[in-house]
């Protein structure tokens, strides 16, 4: 049995002042608000300008504000782990640009981390396996995501859904027995849906160049209702091997915070289990899906407006491309 157990100390996030309402996109493709309301759930999102705010400059207003939570200074940070679908760039990574940024001096290991939406689910899952361990005693879990640039603006079913932002939560190494830890987790993947959602171009496969710049090739491609169906399956049962591990149900359960991808896909898998909506943190409203950084948003948005309380029982859950998946279940 580990001698430690794994603990929140702080959570903080950013996100781009520019809003980008609904009503734009209206003059940009054929839809309306009602329409992407009634569908996703979400009125607006936020589009962050390459000019001010990249994955790592979100990321570090995000961890300074994670660090004063949790009343830490940059250098007590033993490993950063950042997940992003869209990087600063291939090379640094983008985990080391966080630490520059930050002015951490003790020469922590950073690592960048590309599960699409799950991404902070599966930083964080390491991240408490290595602090189970002893290897690590404080590890920064960032999720900071710019879906913008990479949005087909012509094409109504995806540039609806995406918006940008980051959440950072800063994990700590706790004595076992502790009233906080990880209950339960699980990550998985099925390649066989790869397919339903992607973006082809910008890699070895298919590099940018001057046949294919400019191209839908260089933008995300989506199967609409085939990633809704995966979702709610996924989540549902990975939500289901999270109770059956820990051995609770869900009246035990006080906040389930899901990837913000879709208000329907939230709303399915919370019926699914009977359980009460307003018991789920929900912001795709307001941010649509900021992808890896919606789960670290959501739940530093609950800590600070007071929702969600110390000794509680959290669920999260998240699925993205790949199709990858994850959930957790965790006493804060």
């Amino acid at each position: 049995m580990s001698r430690f157990q794994t603990k929140i100390l702080g959570t903080g996030h950013y996100v781009p002042p520019r809003i980008m309402t609904n009503e734009e996109i209206s003059k940009l493709v054929d839809t309306s608000h009602q329409w992407i309301v009634e569908r996703t759930g979400i009125h607006e999102r936020r589009i962050a300008d390459p000019k001010v705010d990249i994955p790592s400059t979100m990321a570090e207003k995000a961890a300074r504000k994670a660090l004063e939570a949790a009343n830490l200074q940059p250098n007590d940070i033993d490993l950063i782990l950042f997940s992003t679908t869209f990087p600063d760039m291939f090379f640094p990574n983008t985990a080391t640009q966080l630490q520059l940024k930050l002015g951490i001096t003790n020469g922590c290991g950073c690592l960048d981390m590309n599960a699409a939406c799950t991404g902070w689910v599966y930083a964080f899952t390491i991240a408490d396996a290595m602090i189970r361990s002893g290897m690590y005693k404080k590890i920064m879990v960032v999720g900071s995501e710019m879906t913008s640039g990479f949005n087909n603006w012509k094409d109504r079913n995806t540039c609806i859904l995406f918006g940008d932002g980051c959440g950072v939560t800063i994990l700590g190494q706790v004595p076992a027995g502790d009233s906080s830890g990880v209950l339960a987790q699980v990550l998985g993947a099925d390649a066989t849906k790869g397919e339903h959602l992607m973006l082809r171009g910008g890699g070895a496969a298919i590099p940018i160049n001057e046949t294919n710049v400019g191209t839908d090739v260089q933008c995300v491609v989506m199967d609409g209702k085939e990633v809704f169906k995966s979702a709610v399956k996924t989540m549902a049962h990975h939500c289901e091997q999270l109770l059956s591990d820990a051995k609770i149900n869900m009246d035990q359960v006080d906040w389930f915070i899901p990837h913000q991808a879709n208000l329907r896909i939230i709303e399915a898998v919370a019926n699914r289990f009977n359980f009460p909506l307003e018991k789920a943190v929900v912001n795709v409203n307001k941010f649509a899906n900021t992808s890896s950084a919606t789960v670290p948003i959501a739940i530093d948005e609950a800590i600070r407006d007071g929702r969600i309380k110390r000794g509680q029982t959290l669920m999260l859950a998240a699925f993205g491309a790949g199709l990858t998946s994850g959930g957790i279940l965790l006493k804060y």
